[in-house]
Formats: structure tokens, sequence, C-alpha cells
């Protein structure tokens, strides 16, 4: 499946597998409707072609928030993983632009490494690397999410790219979070695979 999106210029896509769904975070899209109860029905009839039951309300309710929460942020895109059997989403992408202003006049792999990198625990894993959509920076990295002092923080699992397109003074970030214990591996091949069907077309 392919998302293109066009803002002044350039033109951007992605692809995604069927696992993912993509979530309504454009200013324009209303949340409104029956938009998480048309895509619930769909992931509950998927699952139980594969022979799994799930409650349509529970998947519903976690579109809703899965949706209101990403659309808090205002990502370019967002993606949440909904594997077949599950009620809840394992996993949220989103893909953000940043352009350069008067307080970054130059984007670069630089700034992107330090403005996305954090040491909750311990340094965070710095790749640079070449995606098709130009020169990139990988950050693998773990978070405490949540409020530590009342004994709800827990550990968040992100892959960040930070991309900066062959030909464009922008970039393109992309995120990948999770917090189920055993899907690092996993998530981490989703992630890789995405950013290489990212496009950029000036």
């Amino acid at each position: 499946m392919n998302e293109v999106i066009s803002i002044p210029a350039l033109t951007y896509g992605i692809s995604y597998p069927r696992d993912w769904i993509p979530l309504p975070v454009a200013p324009h899209e209303k949340l409104e409707g029956s938009w998480a109860e048309k895509v619930a029905r769909s992931l509950v009839e998927r699952s139980e072609a594969a022979g799994y039951e799930i409650d349509p309300k529970a998947v519903q309710a976690d579109l809703w928030s899965r949706a209101e929460d990403s659309r808090s942020r205002s990502p370019f895109y967002a993606f949440a993983f909904y594997p077949d059997g599950f009620d809840a989403a394992l996993a949220i992408l989103e893909v953000d632009l940043i352009h350069p202003d008067d307080s970054v006049p130059r984007i670069t792999l630089d700034w992107l490494t330090e403005a996305f990198s954090t040491d909750d625990f311990g340094p965070p894993q710095v790749t640079r690397t070449e995606v098709p959509a130009g020169p990139a920076v990988r950050i693998r990295q773990d978070f405490a999410a949540g409020d530590p002092s009342d004994g709800a923080a827990i550990l968040l699992e992100t892959l960040t790219y930070g991309i900066v397109p062959t030909g464009t003074q922008s970039a393109v970030v992309v995120l990948t979070s999770w917090t189920m214990p055993g899907i690092a591996d996993a998530m981490e091949y989703t992630a890789d695979s995405f950013v290489q069907t990212l496009t950029v077309e000036i």
C-alpha cells in the first residue's frame, strides 16, 4: 500500500504493509464519523480469517486513542501496527518534516543526531547510512515513558531515522516506537524497510 502527499515543489511517498494502519492526522482529516468503526471492522474480519477472535469495540477505542495521540504531535504520516489477533496496536510509526528556519538555517545529519538523541538508558546506537531518498542517520534508543514518580513509567523502545533527501534542504524524520518486550528485532526490520520505500520528488 502507498501514501502520497504533495506540498509546494515536493512530493513525498511511502509504502506500508497491510498490518500497518494509516491514522488520520492531517488537519483536514476529521476523526468524527465512522472511520474507526470501519477500520475496526476490517481488522476484526482479517483476524477472524486468520483464526483469531478480537473485540471490535476494543479495537475501535484503541484506534481512536492512537489517532488522537499521534495527531497531538502533528506528524506528516502516522501508522499503527495491528497484527492478526491483537485488539491494540503494538507499535506506532510517524513521519515528520523539518524545514530550515532562523533557529536552524541548515539541517545536517549532525544536527539531527543531536536533536533526536537522548541517554535515558545509556548512549544511543547511532549509525550513518544511505537510504534511497538520501543520506541518513539511524538512532536506536530507549526512553522512560510515563511518570517514574508514581510507578507508571514504562520502557519505550524507539528507532529514529533522520534523512536529508538529496536535492532538498529539509529533513524527514521517521520514528518507530513500541513498548511490548521481545519485538525489537521485528520492529527494527520494519522501520528499516519503511525508509527504503520513502520517495521525495522535487
